[in-house]
């Protein structure tokens, strides 16, 4: 598959051959859903915890006698259907939310979701980025000069673009961090669920041999 490329100024330098093992892929509804689900169940903390009735304090004591006052029979003021009673059914912090996932499964979701970006003109690969200075108006910089065409106008709305970087990238990973607009990731860490919660994908030609390791 081949996709054009940009210099770190917005203009079209030509164009890169993509490896179709990557980007070539057919969409797959059920494997990426599948997938997703599983790695935001796997990133679920599970924290939250409801007391049933016998874990809140007080109510020992039968409120009153079973017969003869004309009113309904209740055992303890900390029944769920009391006010201050137990949660009845509630989010309980012991319940395991994982699923498993296999390896070769997140890695094809990946793929596909990435082929996804390539062919509706959502995925960027540009030739290098080098910044003089680690500081945020280099990277707002860089991303306006995208926005101004008309294929990436929706970058700076919301966290339209994700980053793809290599592990050396450090300093390019600090000139973003202070732009809402974007975020940044090693292409190594990529999965499908986070790749879908942006727009766009932008990636240095370096980057695209992480993925064919």
């Amino acid at each position: 598959m081949k996709l054009k490329t940009y210099n770190q100024e917005g203009k079209e330098t030509g164009t890169m051959e993509l490896p179709d093992a990557v980007f070539g892929l057919k969409w797959n509804g059920d494997l990426v859903h599948q997938v997703v689900m599983g790695q935001l169940a796997n990133r679920r903390a599970g924290t939250a915890h409801a007391k049933t009735r016998g874990e809140v304090r007080g109510g020992g004591k039968k409120p009153w006698r079973q017969k003869g006052t004309g009113r309904a029979r209740h055992g303890s003021i900390r029944s769920p259907i009391w006010i201050g009673g137990g949660v009845a059914h509630g989010p309980r912090s012991d319940k395991n939310y994982t699923k498993k996932i296999n390896k070769k499964m997140a890695k094809k979701a990946l793929f596909t979701v990435l082929s996804a970006k390539a062919r509706d003109n959502e995925l960027v690969v540009v030739d290098a980025i080098h910044f003089p200075e680690e500081k945020t108006k280099h990277a707002a910089s860089f991303v306006k000069s995208f926005a101004t065409q008309d294929a990436f106008q929706k970058i700076v709305k919301g966290k339209g673009m994700l980053l793809a970087l290599s592990a050396s990238a450090k300093g390019i990973k600090r000139a973003f961090r202070n732009l809402p607009y974007a975020e940044t990731d090693e292409a190594r860490n990529l999965y499908a669920a986070e790749v879908l919660k942006f727009r766009y994908i932008v990636m240095p030609r370096e980057v695209i041999e992480v993925f064919k390791k």
